[in-house]
Parts: structure tokens; C-alpha cells; sequence
């Protein structure tokens, strides 16, 4: 599992996650994760386009960054979910939470 973490020009961030969001994958990223959850980002997006699998550790690592986020009146949204990624995160509801979306450029670019 890698993480990039890229700040807009309007100070958000940018998260971008490759790899499998699984117990060692997310073990890997949960530091970066606590720390982005510190700084002051007032928006942050996180790109899982490049993700090809989750499980319960990934999901527990997003719902972790989005309840630290949200507590601080902070925003999360996801975008690129597509494939098992997406599959899961229909069937548990996230979209319900967080605002998922399959588009990445237009997004990203907007962002940036």
C-alpha cells in the first residue's frame, strides 16, 4: 500500500492510495493516516482509483480518518471506487457517510 498526499492550491489535500487496503496495506498507511487527521485541511480527498482491494481494515481505516475529520467540522470524499472497492462500499453504505465517486480527473483537477 502507497499513500501521496498532494495540497491544492485552495489548501486541501489530496490523498492518493495504490495498492491493497488490507490489515498489512493499512498498517503501513494508518501513521500518515493519524497525521493528516491533526493537520488543518479543510477538505480532503481520497483518490482509491489505483486500489484494487478492500476489506474491513481499509474500511475501518476510512471510517477512523472520516470520524477525526468530521469531529473537527472537516470533510472527506472519496473518489475513483470502482471494482471490489466499490462493490463493498455499496453493500456496507458508506456512501451514506462519505461521498463516493467513481469520477477522479475532473475532480482532482478541480482540486488542484
Amino acid at each position: 500500500m502507497n499513500i501521496n498526499n498532494i495540497e491544492t492550491t485552495d489548501g486541501n489535500l489530496i490523498i492518493q492510495l495504490s495498492g491493497e487496503m488490507d490489515a498489512l496495506g493499512c498498517s503501513k498507511i494508518r501513521p500518515a493516516l493519524e497525521a493528516i487527521s491533526k493537520q488543518a485541511y479543510p477538505h480532503t480527498v481520497m483518490d482509491i482509483e489505483q486500489v484494487s482491494f478492500i476489506d474491513s481494515s481499509g474500511i475501518g481505516a476510512i471510517v477512523f480518518l472520516f470520524k477525526r475529520l468530521k469531529e473537527q467540522g472537516r470533510s472527506l470524499e472519496i473518489v475513483g471506487v470502482q471494482g471490489q472497492p466499490q462493490e463493498l462500499m455499496k453493500l456496507l453504505r458508506i456512501d451514506a457517510a462519505i461521498p463516493l465517486s467513481l469520477a477522479v480527473e475532473a475532480k482532482l483537477q478541480r482540486e488542484a
